[in-house]
């Protein structure tokens, strides 16, 4: 399995890691997927309710929003997009427990509030399996729209 993600919206998710640091910064992936490959047509930033600055929790209003979103331009959640301030692009214990739904994409954007680095997962009943980011053109993006 492999994601395509154009530059924009790898640029965008890591404005909003390094916005939120010391927090995280949490939201959505709409997207397709075409015989396992998930293309990233969009992303919906989501508020972060935790309590704590070292953990997410999208905001339910926000979820419902981007499924509603996503459902009206014919496509579907292919994932969520979440930063480690101070931590590793790859998910965390506390990432393993939160995750329930196979074939779901995690981004996770390491960020240190200078620089962000941006790595992608796909959670299988077994774990997080590590999964290769795609540089996309939006001219092959927008013909997958068509």
């Amino acid at each position: 399995m492999k994601l395509v993600l154009p530059a924009r919206l790898q640029e965008r998710i890591a404005r909003e890691a390094l916005a939120a640091f010391p927090r995280e910064c949490c939201g959505l992936i709409e997207g397709i997927n075409e015989n396992g490959t998930l293309h990233a047509v969009a992303l919906h930033p989501g508020r972060n309710l935790a309590s704590s600055a070292d953990r997410f929790e999208l905001d339910p209003a926000d979820h419902i929003a981007a499924l509603k979103s996503a459902r009206a331009n014919g496509h579907v959640l292919i994932g969520c997009y979440h930063s480690h301030p101070g931590g590793k692009a790859e998910p965390s214990p506390r990432d393993l427990g939160g995750a329930a739904e196979a074939d779901f994409l995690w981004l996770i954007a390491a960020t240190d509030g200078v620089q962000c680095r941006l790595a992608g997962f796909v959670y299988r009943r077994t774990g997080f399996e590590s999964i290769g980011l795609v540089p996309a053109s939006e001219l092959a993006v927008s013909s997958l729209l068509s």
